[in-house]
């Protein structure tokens, strides 16, 4: 047992959060997205899922495993500066009327997702688009970079 496994069994919202996760990025592998999870902005938050599409649009989606977890956590209210669509991505028993009218919504679970309310299409600079995909070329590139070494 690692210590992802103690982590887990002390907080099956963990197991939860993971499954959600991967729902939503093969959901969005599917809509022709490269998604990579834990990608840091430049204001040092960390959005759960950020997502390059085929003409360089930007997408956030933040996971919520639960009404506590959605809560505790309101880092995604500064989100909407460093993307063009922001969507949450919870499970079917999570209350829908939480996930505020500003983003959309995403229902996932381990082995896809759905839109179910697409995000309103958010203004992005030109000049923050460029800085933050190489940003994100940077971060999927050095990830490669670890798993090969």
């Amino acid at each position: 047992m690692d210590l992802s496994d103690v982590a887990s069994a002390a907080n099956p919202d963990i197991d939860d959060a993971q499954a959600l996760m991967r729902g939503a990025a093969r959901l969005l592998w599917q809509m022709g997205y490269s998604a990579i999870p834990e990608f840091i902005l430049p204001d040092g938050r960390r959005a759960d899922l950020a997502a390059l599409g085929r003409k360089g649009e930007i997408t956030i989606v933040e996971v919520k495993s639960g009404i506590a977890d959605f809560r505790a956590d309101n880092k995604w209210e500064n989100y909407a500066g460093y993307c063009e669509r922001l969507y949450f991505a919870v499970s079917q028993r999570f209350p829908h009327e939480l996930i505020p009218d500003h983003a959309g919504l995403i229902i996932a679970d381990g082995f896809g997702g759905a839109v179910v309310r697409e995000s309103p299409v958010l203004a992005l600079a030109p000049a923050r688009r460029k800085a933050l995909t190489l940003r994100f070329a940077r971060a999927a590139a050095d990830r490669l970079m670890r798993v090969e070494e």
